[in-house]
């Protein structure tokens, strides 16, 4: 509880362990210990056990429609207790600290960066429910540090999907199915789709099928976590 209140009342305190760190940031400690997800799969980046990364089986048997995932952590602790506070509690130093450590990764990769970052978006209830997408707050920081195009309008969720925690993949596919739309703007373009975290990648699959279908070139998935 010491360490929760210290959170808050000094903003220089680790956003894990209350710690002596930079302002909205994680000390040196904490940092080195976090479930960062080097080796993983380039397509979905699901976390591998092998030491060189490679398409694991179910993209090679059925490519998604994106052609490639960031994922900076694995979804473990303290990331997961991280992105829940993001995402039901607004903490948004959370986002500001999460989407700045997926920047730097994208930042040092040798691939040319998306010309656009579009957040994956919520449906009209859920967000009015909860009064912010977490996913926008997410790309709005990388999107400064990049200084990469955020567009949070060209894509629609159309209808209300269910909570998807405990479904499968299959649920979670059907689910999801037609539940996007995308603008004209990013016809011809490279594209970054943002989230918070990936589970089974049904939801930004059905996203990419949308932005496919609107004309993007080349779609990427840029998620702060990536579930195991």
């Amino acid at each position: 509880m010491i360490g929760l209140l210290r959170r808050w009342i000094v903003p220089s305190a680790c956003l894990i362990c209350a710690g002596d760190a930079e302002p909205g940031t994680v000390c040196a400690g904490c940092r080195a210990s976090l479930p960062w997800n080097p080796i993983a799969c380039p397509v979905c980046a699901l976390p591998l056990r092998s030491e060189i990364a490679h398409v694991c089986a179910r993209c090679a048997a059925e490519p998604p429609a994106f052609d490639s995932t960031l994922a900076a952590f694995r979804y473990e602790a303290p990331i997961r207790q991280a992105i829940a506070g993001l995402k039901y509690r607004a903490q948004f130093r959370q986002s500001r600290w999460l989407g700045a450590e997926l920047a730097q990764l994208a930042a040092r990769r040798l691939s040319p960066l998306p010309e656009l970052l579009i957040p994956v978006p919520l449906h009209a209830s859920r967000l009015r429910s909860r009064g912010y997408n977490q996913a926008l707050e997410l790309a709005r920081g990388i999107a400064r540090q990049l200084a990469i195009d955020l567009d949070w309008r060209c894509a629609t969720r159309l209808r209300a999907t269910a909570d998807q925690i405990g479904q499968d993949a299959k649920a979670r596919r059907k689910e999801v199915r037609g539940a996007f739309a995308v603008g004209p703007t990013v016809a011809g373009r490279h594209v970054a789709l943002v989230d918070d975290v990936m589970t089974t990648g049904s939801t930004v699959d059905d996203l990419a099928r949308a932005a496919r279908a609107a004309g993007a070139l080349r779609i990427e998935v840029w998620v702060a976590a990536r579930v195991p």
